[in-house]
């Protein structure tokens, strides 16, 4: 009898811890963000958003960056199928770095355009990846690719939602919130960012994956040249090709925190705010989700992003 009563306590008492891991793993799970950021080729969300995205991995959101194009005429002395399947290489290597998921699409570099098919492609991505946030150049840009992209996502700002477009995917219930990366373009309008993030703690971590996408980041892709190639160091040790590309990103990232020090100084507080030495930035797409300010800045690492040379 006593056997049984004991046999009978343990399972219980099994079976209340199994129930109250199922439950924090899913709050867990629901405290989990998703993210997912288009750039036109295989280097351009890596560029523009790879230190937030690694921010994000590290706090145990979920991100993906999608290559919409497969950059297989982005470089100076060879194209094709080599080139695409080298740059899917690069990026798979940056995103492993970074803590993220990566996909190239395999759309002709220089062909994009703005189709029923390709929004369909957008459309389902976003939805296969539940997304929370979703960012995209702005349609203002010099590249047509770039451009594309940016009419792409802003035409699946709604569509995202509809039940009976693209019904072999299931449609969000909610919409996601939509955002810009930076740029230096003044027309129609120049970019004016609503977030702009600290990466001065993962810095180092997105020069490394910047230095995987060899084609680009040290080649210099379409506009590159023999004698560029002939510059860049060997592959080993690594640190030969981090710090040859060191001095171009500390003024890219510098430039970017001191161009929007005052967005940063009224987000991080003025202490910290005139410390951060590098920055991404974002500015909110007036369709899909709108948050009001602090709904906006619960969903980017902010706390995680504060820089340790700043703390006491």
């Amino acid at each position: 009898m006593k056997t049984n009563l004991r046999s009978i306590i343990c399972i219980t008492f099994v079976l209340l811890f199994s129930l109250l891991c199922m439950f924090s793993v899913q709050a867990e799970e629901s405290d989990s963000l998703r993210i997912i950021c288009f750039g036109a080729h295989p280097d351009d969300a890596e560029y523009k958003d790879g230190g937030t995205a690694a921010l994000w991995a590290q706090q145990g959101h979920k991100v993906k960056l999608v290559s919409v194009t497969n950059g297989d005429i982005g470089h100076f002395e060879m194209a094709g199928g080599t080139l695409a399947q080298r740059r899917a290489a690069e990026v798979k290597a940056a995103g492993k770095i970074l803590g993220v998921e990566t996909e190239v699409l395999d759309i002709h570099d220089g062909e994009l355009l703005p189709t029923l098919e390709n929004r369909k492609k957008i459309v389902r991505l976003i939805r296969e990846w539940k997304a929370d946030l979703v960012i995209s150049h702005r349609p203002w840009d010099y590249h047509p690719d770039h451009r594309y992209v940016g009419v792409l996502v802003q035409d699946a700002a709604f569509m995202v939602t509809v039940p009976y477009f693209c019904p072999n995917v299931p449609h969000l219930k909610k919409n996601p919130v939509f955002m810009y990366s930076s740029d230096r373009f003044q027309k129609p309008y120049p970019f004016r960012p609503n977030v702009v993030v600290a990466i001065d703690n993962v810095f180092d971590q997105k020069l490394k994956a910047v230095a995987q996408l060899v084609s680009q980041s040290l080649e210099g892709g379409a506009g590159g040249s023999s004698e560029r190639a002939a510059k860049v160091p060997p592959a080993n040790p690594p640190e030969l090709r981090i710090e040859h590309l060191r001095p171009s990103w500390v003024r890219r990232q510098s430039s970017e925190a001191n161009k929007y020090r005052t967005e940063l100084i009224a987000i991080y507080g003025e202490e910290i705010g005139k410390k951060i030495k590098y920055a991404e930035a974002f500015e909110l797409c007036e369709y899909g989700s709108r948050p009001n300010r602090k709904a906006l800045l619960k969903l980017f690492p902010i706390q995680a992003s504060i820089p340790h040379s700043t703390k006491k």
